[in-house]
């Protein structure tokens, strides 16, 4: 994509661009079906001009939205030529991005391009990769540190993420195995009413873990997997006592740890082995407003050498679009009337309320 010299008319204080869109890329890729990827600029952009004819692109209007466009249309290419297609979504959180970087309130060099086209894993026709800027993060913070945090509310790909970067370790043979656990808290349920044994009453509450390995391995090679111990899924109790060596261990639904479980499963490193936890501070489950261990090791561990915290926020949510707003009303409801996930908890001040900080 090519951009003519930006001209300038001092009276109305305007700028106008041009684009030409190389004849390997058809229009229909850059502008979407029916328009649809233009109609999102232009919703962002309301008070530029935005033109095409051919494959010439121009816009005009305030010199700051005309070179914003500049940029997105060139992110846009920088993303097609790697055969990824660009889709509404993508459009939406690359002007997001942009704009944050203009305003300042950016603080990294990444560009949209870097964060939509970082593979993590392809597997079974489809690829893997961060979808925001904090996403990325988290993702290159696994690749460097030995213990990673994910914190966030639903939806922010906290597990999912950690589970393509699992496989893909283990597929390199960077490690020998996978160990997913989580803690067997009851959500509002009574596990102890349910029919069968205790694998049975434990094994649809890891089932989400059994979901994401279906999506990113041969569904066929997963049991011949588990029963040779290179991929474990148990609860957090299963750890004790346990070192784990030459292994990726994910914590999952962290905030429903207790102190000490925590202290626990932290303790279980081995050599050669990296962990990743991830929870949502706003979600917990425990009973009687016990103390959630996620809350408090963000004060113990935070700025401990080779211990990340990565911290995710409603603008990181990957699903329906109103899961992002629900999460933000919820926030608003719990600082306005001094609430913990719209209940009065007693207790849980200054961990609670560290939880937020930090996009």
């Amino acid at each position: 994509m090519t951009e003519t010299p930006t001209a300038h008319t001092p009276a109305q204080e305007q700028a106008r661009a041009q684009f030409t869109v190389p004849a390997q890329h058809p229009m229909v890729t850059v502008l979407g079906s029916g328009d649809a990827l233009l109609r999102v600029i232009e919703r962002a952009f309301p008070a530029a001009d935005i033109h095409v004819r051919g494959n010439e692109i121009s816009a005009a209007g305030d010199p700051v939205d005309v070179a914003l466009i500049a940029r997105v249309f060139d992110e846009m290419m920088l993303v097609l030529r790697t055969g990824q297609p660009m889709t509404e979504d993508a459009v939406e959180r690359s002007i997001a991005m942009l704009k944050s970087s203009e305003n300042g309130t950016s603080d990294g060099p990444e560009t949209p391009a870097q964060v939509l086209t970082q593979n993590i894993l392809s597997s079974r026709g489809r690829t893997i990769r961060p979808k925001t800027l904090n996403q990325k993060r988290y993702v290159d913070a696994i690749d460097k540190h030995t213990i990673v945090f994910g914190i966030g509310p639903a939806g922010t790909g906290k597990t999912y993420l950690a589970m393509a970067k699992a496989v893909q370790a283990l597929q390199s043979k960077q490690v020998n195995r996978i160990i997913l656990t989580r803690p067997a808290v009851e959500a509002g349920e009574r596990l102890g009413f349910l029919p069968g044994t205790l694998y049975e009453k434990i094994d649809p509450y890891l089932r989400p873990l059994y979901d994401a390995l279906h999506d990113m391995l041969d569904p066929d090679s997963i049991p011949r997997l588990m029963a040779a111990g290179t991929i474990e899924v148990a609860p957090l109790a299963y750890m004790r006592g346990r070192t784990l060596n030459d292994a990726f261990i994910i914590l999952d639904e962290a905030q429903n740890t207790s102190p000490e479980q925590m202290k626990m499963f932290l303790t279980r490193l081995g050599f050669d082995s990296k962990i990743v936890i991830t929870g949502d501070v706003t979600q917990v489950d425990l009973p009687n407003g016990q103390k959630s261990g996620l809350r408090q090791v963000q004060d113990i561990l935070e700025g401990v050498d080779d211990v990340h915290f990565s911290r995710l926020s409603s603008q990181d949510v990957v699903r329906h679009k109103l899961v992002g707003r629900i999460v933000d009303a919820y926030e608003q409801y719990d600082s306005e009337h001094g609430t913990e996930n719209g209940t009065h908890k007693g207790g849980r001040g200054r961990a609670g309320a560290k939880a937020p900080q930090g996009k």
